[in-house]
């Protein structure tokens, strides 16, 4: 599928900061979601309800984003 030629500046690629920003962008989201997933069942299993389930869920799931987010900028990077 062709990008569309008004995502970037015309007729040039992105730079490698931007494709390790999109990178961190993706991590950041993919993290954010596998963490509410075992962030969510881990609670429930210990027993969190109401404030102090969705407390620790916030907490895991900005933790699983900044370092997943961290190694795809990283490997992005690397790519670049």
């Amino acid at each position: 599928m062709p990008v569309p030629s008004n995502a970037f500046q015309q007729g040039s690629q992105p730079s490698c900061f931007d494709k390790m920003k999109y990178g961190f962008t993706i991590g950041f989201c993919v993290g954010m979601a596998s963490g509410a997933l075992f962030g969510g069942f881990s609670a429930l299993r210990y027993g969190l309800r109401g404030r102090e389930l969705v407390n620790n869920v916030g907490k895991v799931m900005v933790q699983g984003g900044g370092t997943f987010g961290t190694f795809m900028a990283i490997g992005t990077g690397l790519r670049c």
